[in-house]
């Protein structure tokens, strides 16, 4: 849903939910990568997630969850970690 650059990305969460609606699905999970391996989700993430969540509630499209990976296979889950 999104492609990025070195450090940032820009996520559309009509294209997210446009794929779900047609999908007809009723609930999702997000992923992204963190390149560097830190796997403490930034503030940006937080608002995304937040967001996409709150987008969900409207539709009655449950997020899952949000994972954050990285190269050295570790990840973070906001389900996991009880931010969902």
């Amino acid at each position: 849903m999104s492609s990025g650059g070195l450090t940032s990305t820009i996520v559309d969460t009509r294209i997210i939910f446009s794929v779900a609606l047609k999908s007809l699905a009723t609930n999702i999970i997000i992923s992204h990568n963190h390149p560097s391996g830190n796997m403490v989700p930034s503030t940006q993430d937080d608002d995304l997630t937040r967001k996409i969540n709150e987008a969900g509630k409207i539709l009655d499209i449950t997020l899952l969850d949000h994972v954050i990976v990285s190269p050295q296979f570790d990840y973070f889950s906001y389900a996991d970690d009880g931010r969902l």
